[in-house]
C-alpha cells in the first residue's frame, strides 16, 4: 500500500524541508489535502499567500511531462480559456521541485491557492454542467491551435492505454469483488469498446490534447466562477471524452442524462461538436467506468478507492449489461 500514514508523514516532512525553494519560513503550516494518484497539500503561509501543492506518485509522469503539463496550464491561462489556478515557482524561477524520500526523488509544483467549493446538488449541478461544456469546447479549440514544443510530451489516453494491454491503471479484470459472471459480461464490454472506439477513430477532428479528468472534485465554484483545477491526467484522448471523465464516479446516477443534456448544450453555445460525437458519448462514459473500476483496484489505499469498494464493480457490471443490450 503506497499512501500508509508513515509514508505520508514521510512526505510531509520532505515538503516541510523544502518550503524555503519558495521563499517560505518556519511559520508556514502544512496540510494533508487529498490523496489520489498524487497527495496534495495545503501550505499556510501568515505572511504571504496560501499554496497548494501536489506531491507526484512515484514512476507515473516524468519530469519532461509535468513540465509539458505546466506549458499548457500557463498557456489556457493566459489566454482567457479556463480559470486555473497558476503555478508558483521558486525562488530560482523554476516550476518543478524535488526532494529526497530515502533513495526516490519525488516531484513537487506549487500553485495558487484557489477558493470555491466542488458543485454539487444543492449548487445547481446540472447549471455547472451546461458551463463545463462551454468551458470544454473552448479548451478544444484551444488544444487544435496551440503550437506545442518539439519537446511536449503527454500520456496518450486511446484504448490501449485506458483498457488495453497497456492501460496506465491496470487490469479491470482485477476490479474487486469482481465474480466469475461478471467478468464474462466485462470481457464482451472490452471486446465491444475495443471495436467501437477502433471504428470511431483517431482522426485530429475528434482526438488531441484534453484535460482528461474534469470530474467535480477537480471543478470550484464561487459566486458566477467555475474554476478548473488538476491537469495532471491531461493527455491525448478523445475531446468526447472529456464529458465522460467529467461524471466519473456517478455514471449510474439517474441525474446524468441531465447533465450529458446541459453539457452539449453549453459546448454547442461555443463551438460546433458532430453527430458522430454526441452518439460515442455512451460508449465512452463505458469505457471510463471500466477504467476507473481497474484504478479503484490498483489505488486501493485512496479514501476514493475505499468510500466504493467492490460495489463500484457491482454497478461496472449492471452499465456494461445496458451498454450491451444497446449496442
Amino acid at each position: 500500500m503506497l499512501y500508509d500514514e508513515h509514508f505520508l508523514t514521510r512526505l510531509a516532512n520532505g515538503l516541510t524541508a523544502t518550503l524555503p525553494v519558495w521563499g517560505l519560513g518556519s511559520d508556514a503550516s502544512v496540510k494533508l489535502l487529498t490523496i489520489s494518484e498524487n497527495a496534495t497539500f495545503r501550505v499556510s503561509n501568515p505572511s504571504g499567500r496560501d499554496m497548494i501543492v501536489r506531491v507526484h506518485r512515484p514512476d507515473y509522469h516524468s519530469e519532461a511531462e509535468i513540465l509539458s503539463e505546466l506549458a499548457w496550464t500557463e498557456a489556457l491561462r493566459k489566454d482567457g480559456v479556463v480559470v486555473t489556478p497558476e503555478a508558483i515557482p521558486a525562488t530560482n524561477g523554476s516550476l518543478l521541485q524535488s526532494f529526497s524520500d530515502g533513495e526516490t526523488q519525488r516531484y513537487a509544483v506549487a500553485f495558487d491557492f484557489m477558493s470555491g467549493k466542488e458543485p454539487d446538488a444543492e449548487s445547481d449541478l446540472v447549471k455547472w454542467y451546461g458551463v463545463l461544456g462551454e468551458i470544454n469546447a473552448r479548451l478544444h479549440e484551444h488544444s487544435r491551435d496551440w503550437a506545442r514544443s518539439p519537446d511536449f510530451v503527454r500520456k496518450k489516453w486511446d484504448f490501449d492505454h485506458i483498457l488495453g494491454s497497456d492501460a496506465w491503471w491496470g487490469d479491470w479484470r482485477a476490479a474487486l469483488g469482481l465474480t466469475q459472471d461478471g467478468k464474462a459480461i466485462l470481457e464482451r464490454a472490452h471486446t465491444a469498446l475495443e471495436a467501437r472506439t477502433a471504428a470511431f477513430g483517431y482522426g485530429p477532428d475528434r482526438f488531441g490534447l484534453v484535460h482528461c479528468d474534469m470530474r467535480a472534485a477537480n471543478l470550484l465554484v464561487e459566486g458566477d466562477r467555475l474554476g478548473v483545477i488538476d491537469f495532471d491526467d491531461c493527455g491525448f484522448s478523445w475531446f468526447a471524452y472529456d464529458f465522460a471523465a467529467a461524471i466519473s464516479f456517478m455514471e449510474h446516477e439517474p441525474i446524468v442524462p441531465e447533465l450529458m443534456a446541459a453539457w452539449l448544450e453549453g459546448y454547442r453555445h461555443t463551438a460546433p461538436l458532430p453527430p458522430e460525437q454526441e452518439a460515442a458519448l455512451p460508449m465512452l462514459v463505458m469505457l471510463r467506468r471500466m477504467q476507473l473500476t481497474a484504478w479503484i483496484a490498483s489505488h486501493a489505499e485512496t479514501p476514493t478507492a475505499q468510500a466504493l469498494g467492490s460495489g463500484y464493480t457491482d454497478g461496472t457490471v449492471a452499465l456494461a449489461e445496458r451498454f450491451l443490450a444497446s449496442v
